[in-house]
């Protein structure tokens, strides 16, 4: 089912059972060591992908990526 949510400030569609689980399913969010949000360091993809969300009110997940490297302090 396709719902109305409010994010940011804007109004977005999206499918119910994704509904705030970009993080569980984006690699992003999985422990990559380049993956510094709200930094001048996070990652150049992330933030060019965060921007353009921004600019066009979607959120995108990362399933793939040249760069993703786990994180040392995980281990």
């Amino acid at each position: 089912m396709i719902v109305k949510i409010n994010k940011r400030g804007k109004t977005v569609y999206t499918q119910e059972h994704l509904v705030d689980k970009r993080p569980e399913h984006s690699l992003c969010w999985q422990e990559c060591k380049y993956f510094k949000p709200m930094t001048v360091a996070n990652c150049k993809i992330a933030q060019s992908l965060f921007e353009h969300n921004l600019i066009n009110g979607i959120a995108t997940a990362v399933w793939e990526c040249p760069q993703y490297k786990e994180n040392d302090k995980k281990k």
